[in-house]
């Protein structure tokens, strides 16, 4: 009940982890949520990701920039339809240096050149198990944004999967950002509540777009 009664505030979970709710105005949403339905189209679309145990996510994933796979980064969709990667749009690195400025100040995006997207889509029973987003030979700050559903979204600590952990209430429009001490802190997805995006924005699921300093 007091969530609804108290507006949210900024949060700092852990030092250099920062969650600002309600980042991203309904209008802004809906032109992510245009652009993610553009990208997810075939060539080099959402696909289903593998993993190196013959395991599947539950998450489906379409990647700009660079493609992901378990565990590194390649220019084609290697494990998918092995087309080229389609490109990142400097309007979109613009707002993950505008993110990480808000989040966690100024300086903190001084030289963060954001080149990597993955946009992960969560259905109502998908799950993300704790992982760290060690990939990148960048220790940039990474840049979280929701769509959608609300998420419980499980931070972690950099030495193991294990507790410590603390969980947060992710919503449509919400911003994390995770850098510094935290940069390599394990996190994961353990719940999606389905049915709870925006009726407005027209989506049914979750959709989360991660921003990346590669690096490469």
């Amino acid at each position: 009940m007091d969530a609804e009664l108290f507006p949210r505030g900024r949060t700092e979970v852990a030092p250099g982890a920062v969650h600002v709710p309600d980042w991203l105005d309904p209008a802004r949403q809906r032109e992510l949520l245009a652009a993610c339905r553009q990208w997810a189209r075939p060539p080099a679309g959402l696909r289903t990701v593998r993993t190196p145990g013959g395991g599947t996510m539950t998450a489906r994933q379409v990647c700009l920039g660079r493609h992901w796979y378990p565990y590194g980064y390649a220019p084609t969709a290697v494990d998918g339809d092995g087309a080229p990667v389609k490109p990142f749009p400097a309007w979109l690195g613009e707002l993950g240096r505008k993110a990480v400025a808000d989040a966690l100040g100024p300086q903190a995006a001084t030289g963060a050149a954001y080149d990597i997207a993955l946009i992960n889509f969560y259905g109502a029973d998908a799950r993300m198990g704790m992982h760290r987003d060690s990939d990148e030979r960048s220790d940039a700050p990474v840049v979280s944004l929701s769509l959608g559903d609300t998420c419980v979204f499980r931070f972690g600590n950099t030495r193991t999967r294990a507790r410590p952990w603390t969980d947060i209430e992710l919503r449509s429009g919400d911003l994390f950002v995770f850098g510094g001490p935290s940069r390599l802190a394990y996190h994961g997805v353990p719940r999606v509540h389905g049915g709870t995006a925006p009726g407005e924005l027209g989506l049914s699921g979750r959709l989360n777009i991660t921003l990346r300093v590669s690096g490469l």
